[in-house]
């Protein structure tokens, strides 16, 4: 009973008073349309766009890992400042994950003007994408304010690249108090999505002398690849699937894939191979309901990241643009 408890005085600490204060049904009685609008939009996005769901779920953890669930990734650059969706590693965020905010917010600021943040929109609507797509469901506590800064170089080393060592993974989730199974399960958020062929073509292509692919590859799979990726240099667009065999539903089979060497990225691979995510990659994959368990604890958990209330923020009339 500790970590539960533990995360009730996490939350309890994040309940103040007045307008700082978090809870369920923030917005019940400023804009009562809140929950129906962000429903209402997210499902007309994700039928016309499928890939939706996915891109909104990485671009809701690239907001929250670096510096806190504020919006800040939403902010577009000016020539005065570089934002951090400009920052390197935030170039190949899909499009329909800003999108859909977008959306969202337009919609909300016609049935209330100036009352819900963008930070919050983007938290709600990952949940509900989340679960339209066939994942658990969770709570997320309402009430956060946008933030009024946005620079890139507050990205560089808090957030994980697919070459980067599983050490150094860790090391980032960790430095944000996520325990190694917690980050394995926010992992599983590869279960939909897709990645750019140009994230994968050193492993694909020429990888060392004597081999012409990463040997962790199952080889019919690398094959695949090669072909899906083989115009990469002319079409930085060109992208696969995370997850091969369900790409567009939320389950656990991205973890029974990843032992049959069917893991896209280098870092998908890692975690299959490193003794300290074996694991839990194992019991993802022999038991779903202990993933979505998981996966929905450490998702409420990460929407409370660095979060700003009350006068410490804003509630942004546009998101890509400071008040």
């Amino acid at each position: 009973m500790l970590l539960p408890t533990l995360f009730i005085i996490v939350v309890s600490l994040l309940l103040g008073t007045s307008d700082s204060r978090l809870t369920l049904d923030y917005y019940a009685k400023t804009c009562p349309q809140f929950s129906q609008i962000i429903q209402d939009t997210i499902t007309n996005k994700q039928i016309a766009n499928p890939t939706t769901a996915g891109a909104t779920i990485r671009l809701f953890l690239h907001d929250c890992l670096p510096n806190g669930c504020d919006g800040s990734i939403l902010i577009s650059s000016t020539p005065f400042n570089k934002a951090e969706r400009d920052n390197d590693i935030n170039l190949s965020l899909p499009g329909d994950g800003f999108d859909v905010v977008v959306r969202a917010k337009t919609a909300l600021e016609l049935a209330c003007p100036n009352t819900v943040s963008c930070a919050d929109i983007l938290a709600v609507a990952t949940r509900d994408l989340v679960t339209m797509a066939g994942g658990p469901y969770y709570n997320v506590y309402l009430g956060r304010r946008d933030s009024r800064v946005s620079k890139s170089s507050y990205i560089d080393g808090n957030l994980p690249k697919p070459a980067m060592p599983m050490s150094q993974i860790i090391e980032i989730f960790e430095k944000r108090g996520f325990s190694i199974e917690e980050m394995v399960a926010l992992t599983g958020a590869h279960t939909i999505g897709f990645s750019h062929c140009n994230q994968i073509s050193k492993e694909l292509y020429n990888y060392s002398k004597s081999l012409e692919y990463d040997p962790q590859y199952n080889p019919r799979f690398a094959q695949g690849l090669q072909k899906a990726c083989s115009d990469y240099q002319n079409n930085p667009t060109l992208s696969v699937f995370n997850d091969v065999m369900t790409p567009n539903k939320f389950d656990n089979v991205y973890f029974q894939n990843l032992p049959k060497g069917l893991g896209v990225l280098k870092s998908d691979r890692g975690l299959f191979g490193d003794p300290r995510t074996r694991p839990f990659v194992e019991k993802f994959a022999a038991d779903e309901r202990m993933f979505f368990q998981a996966f929905a604890s450490a998702m409420q958990k990460l929407s409370l990241v660095g979060i700003q209330t009350g006068r410490r923020g804003d509630i942004r009339h546009r998101c890509d643009q400071i008040n």
